[in-house]
């Protein structure tokens, strides 16, 4: 099927400018442009266009959608950050306010990691740092709980499976009205949907969206930081790694590199591995979009 108008998706940065600069001088491109090209790179994969706006709702005095003109869009997605809801920083708590507003304007929500932490807090849950520490890299072990393994969200997952990650904090406590279905021994809230107000949340606390260079540009940047908690034990080690990383996203049949990483093949194919993402659009975006005549 094709749309015979484009869908209406809308990205919310995560990162206030300093820390999108950071990330774009590392990756090439700020988390919200890869965001909104994945999501476009997805739509066309289900045959659909889409016209995908950027907004920044932790820089101040940034103009954004808000009311009508947020429950025009079709889907809205927040990205990962660099931030710490437990930090109460103005830039995160301007972003919790932003997503009750999405929540009030009813349009399909998603989000990858900060995204979800902000979702929770905005439908009124905790967000602290992980007493277990930093998940980073690939994410292992992620486990569909009885509700995740009926849900839409996660159609085409394995009951187990691994995900690109990056994240020290975690979701303590989930808000009324949600639905845990996805968790593992690192991090016990690794998915869930959130309905609050007129309003339906999907998000995980991977990253579905990431390319194994994204990836490993992220990993560039907090390589000195992986260092400190052993994660690495030298700037070698720490190169050869994301270099296999790169090498791998350019020759996915690389099976000495997938083998080397601990790569399984579900997290090689890019559909598998964006499932979640995938389904949004087609369970949530697109209902939406058919029944504003878009589709």
């Amino acid at each position: 099927m094709t749309t015979s108008r484009p869908l209406r998706l809308l990205v919310a940065e995560g990162n206030p400018p300093a820390m999108r600069e950071r990330h774009a001088a590392k990756s090439g491109q700020t988390p919200s442009v890869f965001y909104a090209a994945v999501l476009s790179e997805l739509a066309a994969t289900l045959r659909l266009d889409a016209k995908i706006d950027i907004c920044f709702p932790g820089d101040p005095g940034a103009n954004l959608p808000s009311g009508e003109d947020l429950a025009g869009y079709d889907g809205v997605a927040i990205t990962g950050s660099g931030l710490n809801l437990w930090k109460a920083e103005p830039e995160s708590l301007a972003q919790v306010e932003f997503a009750r507003a999405v929540y009030a304007a009813g349009a399909p929500f998603f989000g990858s990691c900060w995204g979800l932490q902000v979702a929770a807090v905005a439908a009124g849950g905790e967000v602290k740092l992980n007493p277990q520490g930093r998940e980073i890299g690939i994410a292992r072990s992620i486990r569909l709980t009885a509700e995740g393994l009926m849900h839409p969200m996660h159609e085409g997952r394995r009951e187990v499976f691994d995900a690109p990650a990056i994240h020290s904090d975690e979701v303590a406590v989930l808000p009324d009205g949600a639905t845990l279905t996805a968790t593992n021994e690192l991090c016990a809230v690794q998915a869930a949907e959130i309905r609050f107000g007129d309003g339906v949340f999907w998000g995980v606390q991977f990253h579905p969206e990431y390319t194994f260079t994204e990836l490993g540009g992220i990993l560039t940047r907090y390589t000195p930081i992986m260092l400190q908690e052993g994660f690495f034990r030298d700037d070698q080690e720490a190169a050869r790694y994301i270099a296999d990383l790169v090498a791998l996203d350019a020759e996915p049949d690389r099976k000495d590199l997938a083998w080397r990483l601990g790569i399984a093949p579900s997290v090689l194919d890019p559909l598998v591995r964006r499932a979640e993402l995938v389904n949004w659009l087609k369970n949530q975006v697109l209902p939406t979009a058919s029944a504003r005549g878009r589709a």
